[in-house]
């Protein structure tokens, strides 16, 4: 089984790792945790890579080890839900708008937890589930917060800027223009939250243990490189 996209994917995923025995397949044998980060440049597959990497590393898991899970757009969600917050929300709170959660929450909610509150719950969030293994963490600054985790294996996956347009305009069925400007505008967002909330830089290659260009690379062929990685951590 492998889960992605809904809420209540992700509440049976939590329940089945906090009931589940500690066994792992092959991870077992080393007695310890695996989990991935990935930072991605729009555009670049992150999401068909995840899905591709959580079911390869689920080939190599027991029959009954909990489910290898990805978390992309619905970790807002969780985390939302961890600090009693309206899951609704989570529409308003995307990484290149971080900054204007003030306002929105204000207008939308009438409810003024600061900016800052909102990243701590997400760092707390995106903690807990690396720290229950078997996830797979898109986004939010997930290779950050969780870089310093041994059994956290951190990648970053670019593209072509012509290629990711391409992509874009079909999967949002936008036009060329629209898609640049979307694509352009949605890297700089990812950059200035990882920048402002993390003093980061999202492009240091010195930040993940593997880079991954899928314009050279096709999607099966990048989720085995991440998933032999991480089989092979230390």
């Amino acid at each position: 089984m492998i889960a992605n996209a809904s809420a209540e994917q992700c509440l049976s995923f939590i329940h089945s790792q906090l009931q589940a025995p500690d066994k792992h397949g092959e991870f077992a044998k080393k007695n310890v945790r695996r989990a991935v980060a990935i930072s991605r440049q729009t555009g670049s597959g992150a999401f068909v890579v995840a899905e591709k990497l959580a079911h390869y590393l689920q080939q190599h898991s027991s029959g009954d080890a909990c489910p290898w899970t990805v978390f992309d757009r619905n970790l807002m969600d969780k985390v939302l839900e961890d600090h009693n917050l309206p899951t609704r929300l989570a529409k308003f709170l995307p990484e290149d708008r971080v900054s204007q959660i003030e306002d929105i929450l204000a207008d939308v909610f009438e409810v003024h937890p600061p900016a800052q509150t909102v990243i701590e719950q997400t760092i707390e969030t995106i903690l807990k589930l690396a720290g229950l293994g078997n996830v797979i963490l898109i986004g939010r600054g997930s290779p950050v917060i969780a870089g310093r985790l041994p059994y956290v294996l951190r990648v970053r996956l670019t593209a072509p800027l012509e290629e990711r347009v391409e992509h874009v305009c079909q999967f949002y069925h936008l036009t060329e223009t629209e898609a640049h400007k979307f694509c352009l505008s949605q890297d700089r967002g990812r950059e200035r939250y990882l920048k402002k909330y993390f003093n980061a830089d999202v492009n240091d290659p010195l930040l993940y243990h593997l880079i991954i260009n899928t314009g050279l690379v096709n999607y099966n062929n990048a989720a085995k490189l991440i998933g032999d990685a991480v089989l092979n951590l230390p």
